[in-house]
């Protein structure tokens, strides 16, 4: 199989979609990678990291999508991309479709198979290609919106951790998965008050763990709505696999929080589970609604992109392997992770959304 990694072109996303080491695992099978110039420097791998173990690079992505047929990204293709990309192209990349209905059109009119890392699903419903870059998101959101909450940055002013004679903050999250159990990690190792929503009592017992400064709470609306309004930090969390996300929080109890509160929307790929929720990228990574400062970036791990790529290559190398042996269709979890297929929609996420519209 020919393998390209292209140079991403989305604002200030510097991840790669794989390592030298990842690709030198491929290589090593028998199959051929092309890296686009350039595509590692922001993940602190220069173009020689990659010669120096075979891989073949291409001066342009015009070159890279030539030579390729298995197209491995990061973030879903946007204009420069798309342009390139070939119907006989299997794109493996994070999609998030759901929130997207133009590039749904786009891809099916091109008549690819689109895999999205996001919808790779084993049959414990274990999410293997998103978990990694849901736990950086996860991490990042308290990191960010402990900055966020400082007066400098239009925040009310707090030490989200408090101090001797200072209350601590509070921090709400919404969904105890992969990425909101991170959030409330961090929050809870930097001393704040942390209240974490869940449907699954499996995930509830494993938040109260995380430490006595921890209350764990049924998913109930009232319960979030009471949380939410007394809340210095919000973070949603909420994930659907596949689908749009829910909006738990509405606009109206989004303008009675308090001045100087922050939202962070890990889940505004998918739609964003919070009304006032509109994708946002690290140029301009923050709006105000109602006084209350949002931060909804689509791609928070590309804020750490030597880490976030590492992570990601680790967690792609056990299904890069089949799926370039052909594969796709072999293994459960990675034919539940087509999106698109020969013009036609395959995900039932997808198609529930396609028919509600």
């Amino acid at each position: 199989m020919h393998i390209g990694i292209p140079r991403e072109i989305k604002p200030l996303e510097g991840r790669v979609g794989l390592v030298p080491d990842a690709c030198s695992e491929l290589l090593a099978a028998g199959h051929q990678v092309f890296v686009e110039t350039g595509a590692g420097e922001l993940s602190g791998y220069p173009d020689e990291a990659y010669r120096a173990v075979g891989v073949k690079l291409c001066d342009s992505a015009a070159a890279l999508y030539e030579a390729a047929t298995l197209i491995v990204k990061v973030k879903e293709p946007v204009e420069g991309d798309l342009r390139h990309l070939r119907a006989d192209h299997i794109l493996f990349s994070y999609l998030h479709l759901a929130a997207a209905p133009a590039l749904t059109l786009r891809l099916r009119e091109i008549g690819l198979t689109a895999v999205a890392f996001e919808t790779v699903q084993e049959d414990d419903g274990h999410l293997p290609l998103l978990a990694p870059m849901s736990d950086i998101a996860g991490r990042l959101s308290i990191q960010l919106g402990t900055g966020l909450l400082h007066m400098p940055q239009g925040g009310k002013g707090l030490l989200l951790g408090g101090a001797p004679a200072a209350a601590r903050g509070r921090v709400v999250v919404i969904g105890a998965g992969t990425a909101g159990g991170a959030a409330v990690g961090v929050a809870a190792a930097l001393g704040a008050e942390v209240t974490v929503f869940d449907r699954k009592r499996e995930r509830l017992e494993a938040m109260r763990e995380v430490g006595p400064n921890v209350t764990a709470l049924y998913a109930w609306p009232d319960l979030i709505e009471a949380a939410v309004l007394e809340a210095d930090l919000v973070v949603g969390a909420v994930l659907i696999p596949g689908a749009r996300a829910p909006h738990v929080v509405t606009a109206g109890q989004v303008s009675r929080m308090a001045q100087g509160s922050v939202i962070v929307d890990i889940s505004v790929d998918q739609g964003g589970c919070i009304e006032t929720t509109r994708p946002t990228d690290y140029r301009t990574p923050t709006y105000v609604v109602d006084g209350v400062v949002h931060l909804a970036v689509t791609n928070m791990p590309g804020a750490v992109p030597k880490t976030a790529s590492q992570a990601l290559s680790a967690a792609l190398s056990p299904w890069l392997l089949p799926l370039a042996e052909g594969l796709l269709d072999t293994l459960p979890a990675l034919r539940r992770g087509i999106n698109v297929r020969g013009g036609e929609i395959c995900h039932p996420a997808l198609l529930s959304a396609a028919d509600a519209q």
